[in-house]
């Protein structure tokens, strides 16, 4: 056992064992401060509890569900929403059971208590829980507190999934080396593999003698793996004797958690995916959310609308606003807005420095130091201020908050079959590709992200986006 690459766990664990009481504490401290100030408190309705006795035991109560959910469960820290989730449902349920509670037993708990304990709680804690997330990241970047994974499978598949756990460190996942049960030495060279290959036999005795070779912490069979089921369950023995963590990677790409679903059939785990549809509530959901989004922002932003259009009018010659033609739902076309960031006839320039910069029939978003920008124009772009009137877009419906990137129809006509489910959903001011890099993505990936939103979508993923977008805006990466 990689007692090394372990220590992480009882570190993080007790560190957010901290955490939590001191968050929850400070909540029920702070709620019982405001609303009952540094006088004693009167008892809890009839009974002889005082609401500093109360609220002690809610705290530790608190606590102690955080824990029994599992929100300090190693699998779920670092990466995805699973530990939010984990933590906002252990708070809902608590304040819920004491709702209940007092509904029963006829107790007049202060709602003023609750109801600002509750909210500073759960704010504390994600709030918390975010700060440790972000410096585990940056741990798991340095080569820290990883789990280090042996990969069995095809060569392909093994291949695909050393590169995939690769491309996302904040998971934690470390591939060290692969197994390649069954694999011919032509089917893959060693040299080219992203991890040493530990052998191609199929035998346990070699799987495991591979595993103690490299000391790691779990063992991810993927696709193409030439084992039995009896081979399958040997190996999941052997490894919970060891306590190595089994992984089952199946050949799905691109597809998020809440599509996959597993119904245990004849002792088999079979998998579901359910199909994505942004259709009855779901559409009405994200609908509503544009318009209540876009509305506040356009009444909250309607003063820096007047200076930005200002300074567009006067600085250079022209119209405040552009518009132009971009594809949209389901491949209608409408006119985007912006502030005119550029000079009048910037349009008619375009394929020239296409062309001179060697790219007129690749699909580019934009001209990395393009000359048509005018000196507004730099600042405005810079951090995204020229696409504030797409608001106006999103709240007219041939927009979105959050969606796929806006593209030309040029771009467009480039599209292969699998590029075309892009445009299943409205366009967005916002999306994987903004937050994932902007202008610094290739044509490839930019497809991807949009495919694995179109694929996934969820209202939750939208508000996380949209977070994140404040911090890719500001922090300007891949604009120009």
């Amino acid at each position: 056992m990689n007692t090394t690459a372990k220590g992480w766990r009882p570190k993080y664990a007790r560190r957010l064992l901290l955490i939590d009481a001191a968050v929850t504490l400070w909540a029920v401290v702070g709620a019982y401060i405001v609303r009952f100030g540094y006088t004693d408190a009167p008892v809890v309705d009839a009974s002889d509890i005082t609401y500093q006795t109360f609220a002690i035991g809610l705290a530790v109560i608190w606590w102690l569900m955080l824990g029994f959910w599992g929100s300090r469960n190693s699998r779920v820290l670092g990466a995805g929403s699973e530990e939010y989730k984990r933590v906002l449902a252990a708070s809902v349920w608590l304040f819920g059971i004491v709702a209940v509670v007092s509904y029963a037993l006829r107790i007049d708990t202060a709602r003023g208590f609750v109801g600002l304990a509750f909210p500073a709680g759960v704010l504390g804690l994600l709030v918390a829980r975010w700060l440790v997330r972000q410096h585990l990241s940056l741990d798991r970047k340095l080569g820290r507190s990883n789990s280090r994974v042996l990969i069995i499978g095809g060569p392909d598949s093994a291949k695909h999934l050393v590169r995939s756990l690769t491309s996302a460190p904040a998971a934690g996942y470390h591939p060290v080396a692969a197994h390649l049960p069954g694999a011919q030495q032509l089917d893959f060279a060693h040299e080219d593999f992203p991890v040493p290959v530990t052998g191609v036999s199929s035998d346990i005795e070699a799987l495991l003698s591979a595993i103690e070779a490299h000391q790691v912490d779990a063992v991810a069979v993927s696709a193409g793996a030439l084992l039995t089921p009896s081979d399958l369950r040997t190996l999941g023995w052997e490894l919970a004797a060891r306590e190595i963590g089994m992984i089952l990677a199946p050949a799905l790409t691109d597809v998020a958690g809440p599509r996959i679903h597993t119904q245990p059939v004849a002792g088999l785990p079979l998998i579901h995916v359910s199909t994505p549809k942004l259709t009855g509530g779901k559409k009405v959901a994200k609908r509503s959310f544009d318009l209540f989004g876009a509305g506040i922002l356009l009444i909250l932003l309607s003063p820096l609308f007047l200076l930005l259009a200002a300074l567009v009018k006067t600085t250079s010659a022209g119209p405040v606003f552009y518009a132009q033609e971009r594809i949209g739902l389901r491949g209608t076309t409408f006119k985007m807005l912006k502030f005119r960031s550029m000079k009048v006839d910037a349009d008619a320039q375009l394929q020239q420095l296409l062309a001179a910069q060697g790219s007129g029939d690749k699909p580019l978003f934009k001209i990395e130091n393009d000359p048509r920008i005018t000196p507004v124009g730099q600042i405005l772009r810079k951090y995204s201020l020229d696409e504030l009137p797409q608001l106006l877009n999103v709240f007219l419906g041939s927009m979105s908050l959050v969606g796929p990137r806006p593209q030309r129809a040029s771009e467009v006509a480039l599209y292969d079959d699998a590029a075309h489910r892009r445009l299943y959903v409205s366009p967005g001011m916002s999306g994987l590709w903004q937050v994932s890099g902007r202008s610094n993505l290739t044509w490839e990936e930019s497809i991807r992200l949009d495919l694995y939103y179109v694929e996934n979508w969820s209202l939750m993923g939208d508000v996380v986006i949209l977070f994140k977008t404040f911090r890719a805006v500001f922090g300007s990466t891949g604009a120009f």
